[in-house]
């Protein structure tokens, strides 16, 4: 399910799986194989709840 996408630290090209975003059930993909128990977030809900804990 896995495919090669974006670099990651040091450059190398990290391995990218598929997911569906706990909050808008949007499919994104992430750079960790998600294991199915701990939420996973798209990148703009991440954002918007990465803000709300600052406030």
């Amino acid at each position: 399910m896995g495919e090669r996408g974006r670099e990651g630290f040091r450059g190398e090209v990290r391995e990218m799986h598929e997911a569906v975003c706990a909050y808008c059930h949007k499919t994104t993909k992430v750079p960790f194989k998600p294991d199915g128990i701990r939420p996973v977030y798209c990148k703009e809900c991440y954002q918007m709840r990465k803000s709300r804990r600052i406030k």
